[in-house]
């Protein structure tokens, strides 16, 4: 019995049958090609079936999508084969022109477009339950799968690098952009992985306590000062250092001088006794090979030096913390007395106020790639010391000087405007 001998109504049957069978084909190679690798394997660690098989399939792709082009070519020639005998026997010759035109454009909806784009939007789900037939179907369609992969691979081979890079390993912008785009609802710890991820473009002189606002002992002072100085200390770690900062002769933890405070026999020799050799870093080590250090050397501060081996400031283990972690408190500016806001919603800032402080105690977005202080940040754009007060604008800060004194700008005053809009790139955007 040949095919023309079958009822229209089976024929129309099979051609409604061998498009289902190509929707799934379809579909099955969208949702598995669009499966996210890093989910994958975390359903494959909660031993989820689906996830199992289809992490199992995907570690050989040609196979896989060998056996989807074998179905589904399978599937089309035959729809073809039955659509052309249709329309042969219901309309003759003039069927035998028309069978491939409907037939393209039944298939291109039913079959591609639209299995693929729900496929391309459900992909967990259409994968995870069409992998359960996949299996078998490689199974028994093997020997031809074996052999399409065989003189594909064989044709590819010439063109395809042996040792290309592994797509499955990212490179760190492109595991920011994951972390910043690929996590839902994981608040505050999303933003501390991006941190994290930060560490290694930022230096600790981007950090660090400037020299001049280093709060240290110096051992030549009186020894009544140094006591009462310790006492109202509010750090616990302090540098000692004779005559200028650039000479510490040592760290002093105050916890190992409270015990001696009321001693009267407490002498400058007995601090000397109590500290510990101070830790020198240089300014340009990144944050995340510091921390290492700190973690390596046991220390929780360290004196950031020049190329010179000058002291440039001062680095502590809570610093590289805070970047990650962000400030200790939950109003960050108004612990910055180096900010004032005014009535008009501007800020009165000090010149010597650090650019990344700024940016972070306000949520502004100052240059930070040059200048580390908001005096050296005007001083660049200026090129020159100004004799007298003016105004600038940076970016979208609009930026006031209020007081010029000893080669720097004192303080300023500075808002933020709205963003000016490129007319001509509005005309091309419309």
């Amino acid at each position: 019995m040949s095919l023309t001998d079958f009822p229209l109504w089976v024929l129309f049957t099979s051609i409604a049958v061998l498009t289902a069978m190509s929707a799934y084909f379809s579909g099955t190679e969208t949702a598995m090609m669009a499966l996210n690798r890093y989910r994958l394997r975390h359903l494959v660690k909660e031993k989820h079936r689906g996830a199992r098989k289809a992490n199992r399939m995907l570690r050989r792709p040609d196979r896989l999508l060998g056996v989807i082009l074998v179905g589904n070519n399978l599937v089309n020639f035959t729809a073809a084969t039955i659509a052309t005998i249709i329309g042969m026997r219901l309309f003759g010759d003039t069927g035998v022109l028309l069978a491939p035109w409907v037939l393209t454009f039944t298939f291109l909806i039913f079959a591609e477009v639209a299995p693929k784009t729900i496929a391309a939007q459900r992909q967990e789900g259409w994968a995870f339950t069409a992998v359960f037939g996949l299996e078998p179907l490689l199974k028994l369609f093997y020997p031809a799968v074996a052999l399409v992969n065989w003189l594909s691979n064989s044709l590819v081979r010439p063109f395809v690098q042996h040792h290309q890079h592994d797509g499955d390993h990212l490179s760190t912008e492109e595991l920011r952009t994951v972390v910043n785009e690929g996590a839902v609802s994981v608040g505050e710890r999303q933003n501390m992985m991006v941190r994290l991820l930060d560490l290694e473009s930022v230096s600790v002189n981007d950090i660090m306590v400037p020299r001049g606002e280093i709060v240290g002992i110096d051992i030549e002072d009186d020894i009544n000062n140094i006591v009462s100085f310790c006492a109202n200390s509010q750090h616990t770690l302090l540098p000692v250092y004779k005559d200028n900062i650039n000479n510490v002769v040592g760290i002093l933890h105050l916890r190992r001088l409270a015990r001696f405070l009321h001693s009267e026999s407490f002498n400058k020799a007995d601090i000397m006794q109590l500290t510990r050799e101070p830790y020198y870093v240089p300014e340009a080590t990144p944050l995340d090979k510091q921390l290492q250090n700190f973690q390596k050397e046991k220390q929780r501060i360290a004196l950031v030096v020049d190329e010179y081996g000058d002291i440039q400031g001062i680095v502590t283990l809570e610093d590289i913390l805070e970047e990650i972690v962000g400030e200790f408190t939950s109003d960050y500016a108004s612990n910055m007395p180096e900010i004032v806001p005014q009535d008009d919603g501007a800020f009165l800032i000090d010149g010597t106020a650090v650019l990344r402080e700024i940016n972070r105690a306000l949520r502004w977005d100052l240059p930070t790639n040059g200048p580390k202080t908001l005096n050296g940040l005007v001083l660049e754009n200026l090129e020159t010391i100004p004799e007298s007060n003016l105004c600038l604008q940076i970016d979208v800060y609009q930026i006031e000087t209020l007081q010029i004194k000893d080669n720097m700008i004192k303080s300023m005053k500075i808002r933020q405007v709205a963003p000016e809009i490129d007319a001509a790139a509005e005309e091309e955007k419309d």
